[in-house]
């Protein structure tokens, strides 16, 4: 049987695996190895000052809280982008000038400094989180997308100036990190909708994911498309940028009838969503009807069950965890491993 690494390639390559792959962006859900790792250069990823906040590489200011895990936002009180500003927006989005950089040492350093192991983890190549997301860190959910209808040239203009960018350190990068996977991702949908029509997303946003895009396809490296909620309707235009799988392929959208459409050509990495069900706290002896570890179990079945025949599937799925929260860090040891050991036989039965 082949190992986790190139189990999870042959998924991606349309192949036909051994067993069902897990997808994580990285070593985050417990021991690895995990079959894939993503990468970026740290000083991409802007930094933490004396006073301990974080800030882009353009001043965007995150915070972090404890319900969410320790993940990061921008800060909502402060935008640094209005739609007022546009016509001038090179005055306040600086985008840093990085031609004295030596790529192959950073590279290695990068590298080093992850501890990848390249014979157990794929390395997936990534250099930003988004165009649609840089836009609403700018300025916020409600001017960003007022400013695609009242100020389209300005976005587009500065869309195209940040994406410029980004395709330069990746076409500095990629040789240095030959990477398996070229990752790309932007999150531009809710739960229910998606925050911008399938027009709109080809219009703003699909050129400037394609020079990076392209940087894949000139090579021949497989890539990925991280996008949540109900964004099927953009499906399209991850194909037409030539990506081979999609995370985290959220419940919400048909993943039934995309993969009868797609078949393995696009591999969907997701399909587990936890039910309320799911989300209330374990039977005890003060509580006989609550939630039982062989629900918890019997949902990863189900979904390995409907998505993973005939390979074309990821598993990509878990709890969020609040700082501190003891019943859903064991509620994700549960459907971890089950999503390993039934993944593991799925292909023998």
């Amino acid at each position: 049987m082949v190992n986790g690494k190139e189990n999870y390639l042959m998924t991606l390559r349309g192949e036909q695996p051994d067993f069902v792959s897990r997808y994580s962006f990285g070593p985050m859900l417990g021991e690895g190895p995990w079959p894939n790792y993503n990468m970026g250069l740290p000083i991409m990823q802007g930094s933490i000052g004396e006073d301990g906040i974080r800030r882009s590489l353009y001043g965007v200011r995150y915070v972090s809280t404890d319900s969410a895990g320790g993940a990061g936002l921008p800060a909502n009180d402060e935008f640094i982008l209005s739609i007022d500003d546009l016509p001038n927006w090179g005055d306040i989005i600086k985008i840093p000038d990085f031609t004295d950089i030596d790529w192959a040492d950073l590279v290695a350093q990068t590298i080093k400094n992850s501890g990848i192991n390249r014979d157990e983890s794929s390395l997936s190549m990534s250099t930003n989180a988004g165009y649609f997301q840089l836009l609403v860190a700018f300025m916020g959910f409600e001017q960003g997308l007022i400013a695609l209808y009242e100020e389209p040239d300005y976005v587009k203009e500065m869309l195209d100036a940040l994406s410029d960018f980004y395709e330069y350190v990746s076409r500095n990068t990629v040789d240095h990190f030959d990477p398996d996977i070229m990752h790309l991702s932007d999150d531009t949908a809710a739960w229910h909708n998606p925050f911008i029509s399938a027009a709109m997303y080809r219009e703003f946003f699909y050129p400037n994911h394609d020079k990076y895009a392209k940087i894949g396809r000139e090579r021949g490296v497989l890539m990925e498309m991280h996008n949540c909620g109900k964004c099927e309707s953009a499906i399209p235009i991850f194909r037409d940028m030539g990506i081979h799988g999609w995370s985290a392929a959220q419940s919400c959208n048909d993943l039934t009838g995309i993969k009868a459409e797609y078949g393995n050509s696009l591999v969907i990495m997701g399909g587990w969503d936890p039910t309320p069900r799911l989300l209330e706290d374990f039977a005890s002896p003060d509580n006989p009807n609550g939630l039982t570890e062989e629900e918890i179990r019997q949902s990863v079945r189900d979904v390995i069950d409907e998505l993973a025949p005939g390979g074309g599937y990821a598993w990509c799925s878990a709890f969020l965890v609040a700082k501190d929260d003891k019943l859903n860090e064991e509620k994700n040891r549960i459907l971890q491993d089950e999503a390993e050991n039934y993944g593991l036989i799925f292909y023998r039965q």
